[in-house]
């Protein structure tokens, strides 16, 4: 019997709209009566990944930041934090600014960025589909490196970096590789968007990368929040899309890889079924109850 689902927002959870459907909503309701606990294990902020993980009745536990932080819902506090060292993320930055190269900061409970582009702005594209406290917090702060330096406050789960020129990219890679006590995710593909904001579409592609503090990664996460709920790792399943889901579908006793995934591509998942937008998370819990 499976205790546990993790299941990732982006490109798995959510449709291209940034929205959970019915028929995903009712499958986690089904699994939750039948004693299965569901988690978000997302790369984004924590408060972000709170207000879904509400909207779908997981009130326990969650993960944001790719990993970088387990957060305990009802005691409004952390299981643990691992996030980037200010002067690792200022190495980084340094390298970003340098080369002018687009970057982004996620830190617990919004998004810092320098102007709206990229992945920011695909954010910024679904707040203006959702009420006000489903948003997701976005601060665009034009001298972002100085901010960074000057303050003591943020705690950095993750840093985004993204451009459309795979030649520039694939370059600033090879620099960001070079800092210490971080990981670099592995991405070979773009990722393209379509957006329609004030009845403009607007269609984005570029390349992309997360870093995170070193060996972090969601299956550590869920590995700690198991292990304080009393779950072992054959009654774990895990549901996700891309690079930085590899570990946990890899490890889980089942790992399933939407079918908008490159992991689906490289047969990561044990199971591949079907895409975002077709309700694949609804798919593959139908397939654990059987």
């Amino acid at each position: 019997m499976y205790k546990l689902v993790a299941i990732d927002l982006d490109g798995t959870l959510l449709n291209s709209k940034g929205l959970i459907s019915e028929k995903n909503k009712n499958a986690i309701k089904k699994a939750q009566e039948n004693g299965i606990e569901v988690i978000l294990a997302s790369g984004r902020s924590k408060d972000s990944v709170k207000n879904f993980a509400l909207e779908i009745n997981s009130n326990k536990y969650l993960i944001a930041g790719n990993g970088a932080l387990a957060y305990d819902i009802q005691k409004n506090k952390d299981i643990y934090d691992k996030s980037i060292k200010k002067e690792d993320v200022l190495k980084i930055l340094k390298i970003c600014e340098e080369n002018s190269i687009f970057y982004s900061l996620h830190t617990k409970s919004s998004i810092l960025t320098k102007s709206l582009n990229y992945s920011p702005l695909v954010y910024y594209s679904e707040n203006l589909m959702k009420p006000e406290d489903k948003k997701t917090a976005i601060n665009v702060i034009p001298n972002l490196y100085e901010y960074v330096q000057s303050s003591n406050r943020e705690k950095y789960l993750k840093i985004s970096i993204q451009d459309a020129d795979q030649s520039i990219f694939n370059n600033i890679i090879k620099k960001l590789k070079q800092v210490k006590k971080v990981d670099v995710i592995e991405v070979e593909h773009s990722t393209k968007k379509v957006l329609k904001i004030n009845d403009e579409e607007i269609i984005l592609q570029y390349y992309y990368t997360e870093i995170t503090r070193k060996n972090i990664n969601k299956w550590s996460a869920i590995k700690k929040i198991s292990k304080k709920m009393g779950i072992r790792k054959n009654q774990i399943v895990a549901i996700g899309d891309n690079i930085n889901d590899k570990e946990m579908i890899e490890n889980a006793a089942i790992g399933f890889a939407m079918g908008n995934s490159a992991l689906a591509a490289k047969n990561i998942g044990k199971i591949t079924i079907a895409d975002h937008n077709s309700d694949g998370v609804a798919e593959a819990i139908e397939q654990i109850l059987q």
